[in-house]
């Protein structure tokens, strides 16, 4: 039996499990490219080296590939906010400092997304489905199996949350901008 034989043997046994791991990471209509895109890299790497548990390396590559979906998405994300007219970040409206203001976007994204990774599961899932990917109350309720006044109190949780993380953010951030400067024993604030 050859490498790739035991590799897809392992995959026809463990697909399952693969799709429920990968499924707390991506929303559930990317769940399925993820795995066959698994089996795909596992199969292209051990056509190259012999591996010594394919079963966890089928495992690793499968959250990696979700990982780095959730990332690329995230990217695209950003972007789009930046060109939506809505938002006020148009290109006649992008300022005098290109760089810093990617720097400061940079920034505030992955403010957002450490506001979004502290939602309890459940209500991070209703919510990055709605605000993220755009599902309808009556879609996240038939995919996560809960009613739709349900979804509601979710989302409504994590705006709620988010928007207090990242106010509590820029609190802490003006008050660091602030500066205190200790030196012989006193501290005194900068102006």
């Amino acid at each position: 039996m050859s490498e790739r034989d035991t590799v897809g043997n392992v995959f026809v046994t463990i697909k399952e499990q693969l799709s429920r791991v990968v499924a707390k990471i991506v929303p559930p209509k990317d769940i399925e490219d993820i795995v066959q895109e698994t089996y795909v890299r596992v199969c292209q790497v051990s056509g190259q080296k012999p591996l010594n548990s394919p079963r966890a390396f089928l495992f690793r590559t499968a959250r990696n590939l979700a990982l780095d979906h959730i990332r690329r998405h995230e990217f695209r994300f950003a972007g789009s906010v930046e060109d939506d007219p809505a938002t006020g970040f148009g290109e006649g409206e992008r300022g005098y400092n290109e760089t810093y203001e990617q720097a400061a976007s940079d920034e505030e994204f992955a403010e957002f997304c450490n506001a979004v990774r502290h939602l309890p599961l459940q209500c991070r899932r209703a919510f990055v489905l709605k605000k993220v990917y755009g599902y309808s109350q009556k879609e996240i309720a038939q995919e996560l199996g809960i009613s739709e006044s349900t979804v509601e109190k979710h989302v409504s949780l994590g705006i709620r949350r988010c928007a207090e993380h990242l106010l509590r953010s820029r609190r802490a951030n003006a008050e660091g901008r602030a500066g205190v400067v200790s030196g012989r024993g006193r501290t005194r604030r900068l102006r």
